[in-house]
């Protein structure tokens, strides 16, 4: 019994989190929630004891999920290539994961209270970029704080747009977007000390070096991604189990 209870329960919030990614809070119903999940009200609301309760539920899901695709970023050997990967991360995670689709309709309309997804992953965006100012690896003049309003409004813009344009149209825009990002931040170090610039090698790890290789073996993935060359965190989903 206890089984089946948390079998409907997990059924009823990915048919919520659908409902609230397609309709917000405020356009979302809950015998709607119901026939989504092939279950009656009474069900839904022995787990869920009204909409807001849902809501929270599905938000909090949402940011947990988000949350363990951003472990490891903040912690890379190489910031400024952490940066492409974290923002593709995000774009991609915005427009696959159900939970998380529906944390951020949710936050055009919230319910009482609710912090925004930023929370997560802003943070981790911070931390790179304090580390690659401090490695010398930005361009002088070019101020952390500066740089990561600039890119907070590129991971937004990439999270709304993922999706919109073919797969091929879409990388293509991605990697023109990033060589103008990546000569804007990066200090080209190359003539000064004989070693690669950041800038080179966050290209090579888009395809054509070992930095895969060892972002690679970090985190345990075998297979790249074709066009950027880097093994995104694989988007956690659950299948449905009927209750």
């Amino acid at each position: 019994m206890q089984e089946r209870a948390a079998r409907t329960r997990q059924v009823v919030l990915e048919a919520a989190a659908e409902e609230f990614a397609e309709r917000g809070y405020e356009g979302a119903s809950l015998q709607r929630v119901a026939c989504r999940a092939e279950t009656s009200i009474g069900a839904l609301t022995f787990h869920f004891r009204n909409k807001t309760a849902l809501a929270e539920e599905v938000r909090l899901t949402g940011r947990a999920r988000f949350g363990r695709s951003m472990a490891g970023f903040a912690t890379a050997a190489d910031p400024l290539a952490e940066l492409r990967a974290l923002v593709d991360t995000l774009a991609r995670l915005a427009h696959e994961d159900r939970f998380v689709r529906a944390v951020r309709r949710l936050e055009a309309d919230p319910p009482d209270g609710a912090p925004p997804l930023a929370e997560t992953w802003l943070p981790v965006l911070r931390a790179l970029l304090d580390r690659a100012h401090g490695a010398g690896w930005l361009r002088p003049g070019v101020a952390p704080e500066e740089a990561e309003a600039m890119l907070a409004h590129l991971a937004e813009g990439a999270m709304a747009a993922h999706g919109t344009l073919p797969g091929a149209a879409w990388g293509a825009a991605r990697d023109a977007v990033w060589d103008v990002v990546l000569h804007g931040l990066a200090a080209d170090r190359g003539e000064e000390d004989g070693r690669q610039s950041p800038r080179a090698d966050s290209r090579r790890r888009d395809g054509r070096g070992s930095p895969v290789e060892d972002s690679e073996r970090r985190d345990g993935r075998e297979s790249p991604v074709e066009e950027s060359g880097r093994r995104e965190p694989p988007v956690e989903d659950s299948g449905r189990t009927p209750a």
